[in-house]
């Protein structure tokens, strides 16, 4: 018994080929499906396969702007069933986007009933909504009947479908479009259609123009959310002249006087894509976790409109400021990106230059143009045949008549004898009699002549490109005044602005500032307690066994405290990261990369207006400002480079009316010298300010000459003693000194 087909083994048919090479194959197949027939969209009418078969779908049902809306339930089943067999959400969910007026800058679906908003709430299932088309997707159609583009079979064969749409509303720069296929993604943002016709004009009329050019009439992107795009014309520029790039896009805002000095920042458009409930609940987040202090409240009052409402921490905000730091925390700024990857006329993928777009759509444009004159000169021509036949036919009436009446095939005997084609002599044998009257003979030679005239208009249109050049930006202009920007669907929404420079955000607006007591202890244990706590209380006196205070300072949450380390190194902690005064606080080498053998010199709050008298123990020394010494990193600043076997012994606030300097050594020698003597660096080793035979310098600070010096006397009187007369020990820089006052203290520090 031999196999037949049917029970043949199904081994026999296996191909071996290597997995790779088969899975490569497979893949490829893959992609280039999603390439061209799903996710990026066709350069001539902006829609992907998706979108198109819906639209044309709709068209079938009759669902033109002026009929009755139906279920999108119906919608829905006519486009899976008959043109797009995929599933039917994800169908309604592409018919949703075309119907809302916040998704799409010139919606081309007219929805009746839930079809979402902008918090980002979803639509309602499509056996409840209903929808037709709107004017936009009638003049994207336009010309479908008219023999302007190719049809091709159904996925099954049993209907036809357009390969394009033919109609001169420009799509695709005036919805946008995004998508993401495989390997390439699409992003392109909406645009005002007048300037992109004007600019289409402009093309037509200059084809050599650059893309500088186009941008006189397209100023950017014009969401249906509207906001303001803040790049400078210079990066705007680049994204249209290379079809990659993007957009800064913020929220429209504005002051509110409250009276008495009180004021509210209100939103009234957000920017495109961002869904205000997400965008509220970020706000309040803000507001909750204390990530931006100067914020007091958000509140959403949006009705028809959108209203966002933002009050500042008090009055003395810089409203600004406020809306600066939001615009960086939050996405009431966003980049659109601008990607113009899309499918030419060769259904091939590539990036392109605004002026590409548009001169390819311009190319099919007048192609559609022809395409309708050469249809339109067909069916004039079948309309002019049997409008000869017709006259024939009046010229002999009574001898057709009886050709009828008589004979038993009158119409080889009409072809024979009026020589007229077959198609005429039918025409004639199906003429009702009400047809033979005299002013049917009159309206036939009008329509005639009528016929004539255009056909020649026509053929002088197909064979004149600079006719097609003139017809197509006539009705380029017909198609502006019906979204020209006195219109309310074309008014522009969008506003181009270049944003002021980015200023400096005050640290005050990003962290609370509270007042905090910092204690750093002798083994290097930092911790922060809440408020200005007594530096001589019982708080200072909590340390570990073996352990005691080293600095104690007063300081803001906002303050950068700074710590000096005997090697010259400078380290800054922010106010707010301190640990709890609760405990022992926790080892300040953790936070910063500071060596264990290297000792701290000084504790202090960064004040950015300050200076500092930096000293070695070998008796160099130079003034530098405390905004020199800020290190943005754990690794710390070098400010001080000390020579071989010096020490860094003196970090000292500069007063202001100082105008001295003071320097003691262990030799007990004691210099007053000119504080201008000292160089301001932001770096060095400085220079010598007391010069030592032998012994090394133990303390120096900064006075105001004319009152004098004081110390305190030892003991637990608390009493100090002063020397009014200093004369004795000034001297210039680097001198060597002489005693100190009688009752200097004994440790030679002042």
């Amino acid at each position: 018994m031999t196999n037949t087909r049917d029970d043949a083994d199904p081994f026999d048919h296996i191909v071996d080929a290597p997995f790779d090479t088969a899975l490569s194959d497979r893949y490829l197949v893959y992609a280039l499906s999603t390439i061209t027939a799903r996710s990026l969209p066709d350069l001539r009418d902006g829609l992907k396969p998706v979108h198109r078969r819906l639209l044309w779908a709709m068209r079938l049902l009759k669902l033109a702007p002026n009929e009755a809306y139906k279920k999108c339930a119906r919608v829905v089943g006519d486009t899976i069933g008959k043109y797009h067999p995929h599933g039917d959400q994800s169908v309604y969910d592409a018919m949703v986007r075309l119907a809302q007026d916040f998704a799409l800058r010139y919606p081309l679906v007219d929805g009746q009933g839930n079809f979402g908003n902008i918090d980002g709430d979803n639509a309602a299932a499509y056996r409840y909504t209903e929808a037709r088309l709107t004017q936009a997707t009638i003049d994207l159609m336009a010309g479908l009947d008219d023999g302007t583009v190719d049809f091709k079979p159904t996925y099954n064969g049993e209907e036809e479908e357009p390969e394009i749409f033919p109609g001169l509303f420009p799509n695709l720069l005036a919805n946008g479009a995004s998508g993401i296929a495989v390997g390439m993604a699409t992003s392109i943002p909406p645009h005002n259609v007048a300037e992109v016709i004007d600019a289409a004009t402009h093309l037509i009329d200059t084809p050599r123009a650059e893309d500088a050019e186009l941008l006189e009439f397209v100023q950017g992107p014009d969401f249906p959310t509207g906001g303001i795009v803040v790049d400078p014309p210079a990066l705007i520029a680049q994204a249209y002249a290379t079809g990659r790039g993007g957009f800064r896009v913020r929220a429209r805002w504005s002051v509110e006087d409250q009276g008495r000095g009180t004021w509210i920042a209100v939103v009234t458009e957000i920017p495109y894509g961002v869904q205000k409930g997400k965008l509220i609940e970020a706000l309040a987040a803000l507001v909750n976790d204390k990530k931006l202090p100067i914020l007091a409240d958000v509140r959403d009052e949006s009705a028809e409109d959108i209203r966002l409402v933002i009050e500042p921490r008090s009055r003395a905000v810089d409203p600004h400021v406020l809306m600066e730091s939001l615009f960086r925390m939050s996405e009431l700024e966003v980049r659109v990106p601008l990607n113009m990857n899309v499918l030419g006329a060769d259904r091939t993928p590539r990036v392109m230059s605004l002026k590409a777009v548009l001169e390819a759509w311009l190319v099919h444009q007048i192609e559609v143009l022809v395409r309708r004159a050469q249809h339109r000169v067909s069916k004039i021509d079948d309309r002019t045949e049997l409008l000869d036949g017709y006259i024939i036919a009046f010229l002999n009436l009574d001898r057709v008549i009886e050709i009828i009446r008589t004979e038993d095939e009158p119409k080889p005997v009409m072809i024979a004898e009026f020589a007229l084609n077959d198609r005429q002599a039918e025409a004639i044998l199906n003429m009702r009699l009400r047809s033979l009257r005299r002013l049917e003979e009159m309206e036939l030679k009008s329509e005639r002549e009528k016929l004539g005239k255009e056909r020649a208009e026509l053929i002088a249109l197909i064979e004149s490109p600079a006719r097609q050049k003139t017809r197509l930006k006539k009705d380029l202009a017909g198609l502006r005044t019906r979204y020209a920007p006195e219109t309310s669907l074309g008014k522009r929404r969008t506003t181009v602005e270049e944003a002021a420079p980015p200023r400096d955000i005050p640290l005050d607006a990003m962290i609370e500032r509270e007042p905090i007591t910092v204690i750093l202890s002798q083994k290097g244990w930092i911790r922060a307690l809440k408020g200005h706590a007594d530096l001589a209380g019982a708080d200072m006196s909590k340390f570990k066994e073996g352990d005691g205070p080293a600095f104690a300072l007063h300081a803001q949450t906002t303050d950068k405290i700074v710590v000096a380390a005997a090697d010259g190194r400078f380290y800054t902690l922010g106010g707010d990261k301190l640990p709890g005064g609760r405990g022992f606080g926790e080892p300040v080498r953790l936070m910063v990369d500071l060596p264990g053998e290297i000792g701290i010199v000084q504790l202090l709050a960064a004040r950015t207006d300050t200076r500092l008298l930096l000293a070695a123990s070998d008796g160099r020394g130079f003034i530098a400002k405390v905004a020199d010494v800020i290190a943005e990193t754990r690794k710390g600043r070098q400010v001080v480079n000390l020579r071989p076997g010096a020490t860094l012994i003196v970090v000292r606030p500069i007063g202001a009316t100082d105008d001295a300097v003071a320097t003691i050594g262990n030799n007990r020698r004691l210099l007053i010298f000119p504080l201008s003597e000292l160089p301001e660096m932001g770096r060095g080793q400085g220079v010598q300010l007391q010069k030592f035979r032998e012994g090394s310098l133990t303390d120096a600070k900064t006075i105001v000459l004319s009152e004098g010096l004081s110390w305190a006397m030892g003991g637990d009187s608390g009493r100090t003693r002063s020397e009014t007369d200093l004369m004795p020990w000034r001297a210039a820089r680097g001198a060597i000194g002489r005693s100190p006052p009688t009752g200097f203290p004994r440790d030679n520090k002042f």
